[in-house]
């Protein structure tokens, strides 16, 4: 018993020492800018095993040189009540949480179906919902966690989320995602997106430019190499009509 008892005291003391480190780096970021993220780091590794080099841009801007259609689009799109949560939207989570089930419902309803009318059930997984991530949520596991999908790296991204809130401003997160966060292959944070793009600094963008990024977001590899795909030019348009709409911090 002697032997569990401080083998779990071990645990919970390294568990401790972890979360520790994790107050004394946010709190560094009230005045020192993180020069890299965990996410970028394992980009550039990526990028460095598949093609042997390192294509990387990225330029550090201060809150006041970004955009305010970039910050209102981002926020338009990715987390319109930021400036009023505390970390994590709870309502956007249960009905991500609610679209997951009807899914899972659907293709359930289908398999059976299928074996009604003497059919092999099809081999599809239910769809999984993406979304209910606040843009601390996204900032938290960008900063510090790896791209694995468990209940506990789930957990630390709640407790980072809250620390993040609790040392950080809401000017101070804004201004970190939107310097971090990946706009293509190897292109990460608004100055480096603004100049790929449109060949302009991040303080200039346009409202039509700021929503056509802010719309990239979830999957900006994926529209970097699909410039004239349909749903980005129609969400684009969306964005723009409901910009003026978000409030900054």
């Amino acid at each position: 018993m002697q032997p569990l008892l401080r083998w779990l005291g071990l645990v919970l003391a390294a568990v401790l020492a972890l979360q520790l480190f994790f107050v004394v780096r946010i709190a560094a970021m009230t005045v020192i800018n993180p020069q890299s993220t965990t996410f970028e780091r394992s980009e550039m590794w990526r990028l460095f095993a598949e093609k042997g080099t390192i294509a990387w841009r990225q330029h550090w801007v201060a809150y006041p040189d970004i955009a305010n259609n970039l910050k209102r689009a981002v926020i338009t799109s990715e987390d319109d009540s930021f400036t009023n949560h505390d970390g994590v939207d709870w309502d956007a989570l249960e009905k991500a949480w609610q679209k997951n089930i009807k899914a899972e419902a659907s293709v359930a309803k289908k398999a059976e179906a299928a074996r009604a009318q003497g059919n092999n059930p099809p081999t599809t997984r239910a769809p999984k919902v993406v979304g209910g991530s606040t843009i601390t949520q996204q900032l938290a596991k960008n900063l510090f966690l790896s791209g694995e999908r468990t209940l506990l790296r789930k957990g630390q991204e709640f407790v980072l989320t809250l620390l993040l809130e609790t040392l950080l401003t809401k000017e101070r997160i804004l201004e970190i995602y939107l310097n971090n966060v990946e706009w293509g292959e190897g292109v990460f944070g608004a100055e480096a997106a603004a100049q790929h793009y449109f060949r302009k600094p991040a303080s200039r963008l346009s409202t039509y430019e700021a929503a056509r990024l802010a719309v990239m977001l979830p999957r900006p590899r994926y529209f970097e190499n699909l410039p004239n795909s349909s749903y980005l030019a129609g969400r684009t348009q969306v964005i723009v009509r409901r910009l003026n709409s978000a409030e900054l911090p």
